[in-house]
C-alpha cells in the first residue's frame, strides 16, 4: 500500500482542488467511487503501483502519437482538434458513463477559458470504437453538478461507504478498503 501523507477522517484535503481546480480525475473517481475520491484527496495513491493504470499509460502513450496533451493546470485533455471538439483516450474495452463525464467537465473547463466548444468524442483503440459526446445545455447543467457533487464528497469530514465488493473488481484502491 503506498500512501503519501496520513489518510484519516481528520485529514483535510490537499490543496490540489482550489476554486475551480477540479480536473478529470476527481470526476472520474467521483463517479467511479466517492470514497476513491475522498481517500485520493487525503492523498492515498495506489495507482503508481497499480498494472492497470501502468496499462492505461502505455495504451495511451502509443496510440494517436501526433496529438499533443493540452494541459489546463487542473486536467490534462488527450487532444483537442480544430472547431474545439475534445478527445480522450481510454485503455478501457468497454465504454463507461466515467468516462463521457470527463470529457463533459473539459469542455466546461474549455469553456470557461472562453473556448467555443463543440464537443468531445472518447477513443477505445483496443475495441477500435469511438463515443460521441454531446456538448449542450443539458450536459454543461449534468457536468456542473458533477463538479458540485465532487465538491461535497472532497469536504466530507468523513470517509464514504464502500461500494459492494464486485463493483471495486480492478480498482488499485481495493487493499485500503478491503485489506
Amino acid at each position: 500500500m503506498s500512501t503519501v501523507g496520513p489518510v484519516s477522517p481528520t485529514s483535510s484535503p490537499t490543496s490540489e482542488v482550489g476554486d475551480d481546480g477540479l480536473g478529470g480525475v476527481h470526476i472520474k473517481y467521483l463517479l467511479h467511487c466517492p470514497r476513491q475520491l475522498w481517500l485520493y484527496m487525503r492523498g492515498y495513491r495506489p495507482e503508481a503501483s497499480s498494472d492497470l493504470v501502468a496499462f492505461g499509460e502505455v495504451v495511451d502513450d502509443t496510440t494517436y502519437t501526433r496529438r499533443r496533451d493540452i494541459d489546463l493546470g487542473e486536467a490534462k485533455i488527450d487532444w483537442v482538434t480544430t472547431g474545439a471538439v475534445v478527445h480522450e483516450t481510454k485503455s478501457s474495452r468497454a465504454p463507461s458513463a466515467d468516462h463521457e463525464a470527463q470529457v463533459r467537465h473539459y469542455c466546461l473547463l474549455l469553456e470557461r477559458r472562453g473556448v467555443h466548444v463543440r464537443g468531445g468524442t472518447v477513443h477505445y483503440p483496443l475495441i477500435r470504437r469511438t463515443v460521441t459526446v454531446t456538448w449542450n445545455d443539458q450536459a454543461r447543467a449534468t457536468a456542473l453538478d458533477a463538479e458540485r457533487q465532487a465538491r461535497a464528497v472532497i469536504a466530507a469530514p468523513s470517509i464514504p461507504p464502500r461500494l459492494e465488493r464486485r463493483r471495486c473488481r480492478g480498482c488499485s484502491y481495493t487493499d485500503y478498503c478491503w485489506g
